[in-house]
């Protein structure tokens, strides 16, 4: 595979319209040359674009058109209060395709793919913004069921955040914040009382009915390749498990590796291990060959 330094990509800055109101903002990172195959890397609750630039300017560098972007209400994607009243359910069933849509437009004649970090797969896995799609990638994807965490100290932490400090503030505030909570970025009240909820279901939001999950995913028949890691946690092969076993009209392969943690596999330090393995995966799924 090619390994290019970044400076020969491009990067633009752009802004993607949801029909539902507002917009993403994100970034487009272009190749030196003709782009091969388009990818959208959708990211996890509360995690800022920049995390995905690592990764996505390495796509680039390998002839992918790489788009990564902020949910609206987190990031550069507007404020939490302007927001406070958008869902998990709203990020996944309107950012995810608006920004699919966004990126097929752009670029109609590639063969398109996706990367979706924990909730951003969970939206693949719930049927939304695959059209067209050759294949995605779940990164660290699971149920986020807060009793099935395994380390005490860790299951405390998150009761703590997801069953009291989190919804409170996100009632008081409309915002919840994120930073100081240690979650990542802030984010919309709303968003947070959802997450709340799910939290406490043996199965997540499949024991939401409003979100007829069980269904959703039995209609998904696109190719997934589902990456968690042993020191994880929160994405234990069992939480995994139990959003991808649903997918049951797809191909869905699951690969563990150790140790990344939960943010680690868009660390550039996992570049060499990791990212030439996911990378092929993309590559063949998109039909080309290996550069």
């Amino acid at each position: 595979m090619r390994n290019n330094d970044v400076t020969s990509i491009t990067a633009e800055r752009i802004s993607i319209p949801v029909p539902a109101g507002g917009a993403v903002a994100g970034t487009l990172r272009l190749p030196d040359g003709t782009a091969r195959a388009a990818v959208v890397i959708h990211p996890a609750t509360a995690v800022a674009e920049r995390l995905y630039t690592g990764f996505g300017e390495y796509l680039a560098e390998n002839g992918f058109a790489v788009l990564t972007y902020d949910y609206r209400g987190t990031g550069a994607s507007g404020s939490p209060k302007a927001n406070r009243q958008l869902r998990m359910r709203d990020w996944m069933g309107q950012d995810v395709p608006a920004t699919s849509a966004w990126m097929r437009d752009r670029f109609p004649d590639l063969p398109h793919l996706a990367v979706g970090h924990s909730l951003g797969a969970h939206a693949m896995a719930l049927n939304n913004g695959l059209e067209d799609l050759r294949g995605f990638v779940g990164v660290a994807s699971h149920a986020g069921v807060t009793r099935a965490i395994e380390d005490r100290k860790e299951r405390f932490r998150v009761g703590l955040i997801l069953s009291f400090l989190g919804p409170l503030t996100g009632r008081l505030l409309g915002a919840v914040p994120g930073r100081k909570l240690g979650l990542g970025e802030d984010m919309p009240g709303a968003a947070m009382l959802e997450w709340s909820g799910w939290s406490k279901k043996p199965n997540y939001f499949f024991d939401d009915p409003s979100m007829d999950a069980a269904r959703r995913t039995a209609e998904v028949k696109t190719d997934a390749l589902v990456i968690g890691f042993t020191d994880d946690l929160w994405a234990t092969p069992g939480q995994i498990n139990a959003v991808f076993s649903h997918l049951v009209n797809a191909s869905v392969e699951r690969r563990t590796y150790s140790p990344a943690g939960h943010m680690g596999f868009f660390r550039r330090s996992s570049r060499e291990k990791l990212w030439p393995e996911v990378l092929t995966w993309l590559t063949e799924k998109a039909g080309l060959s290996p550069q």
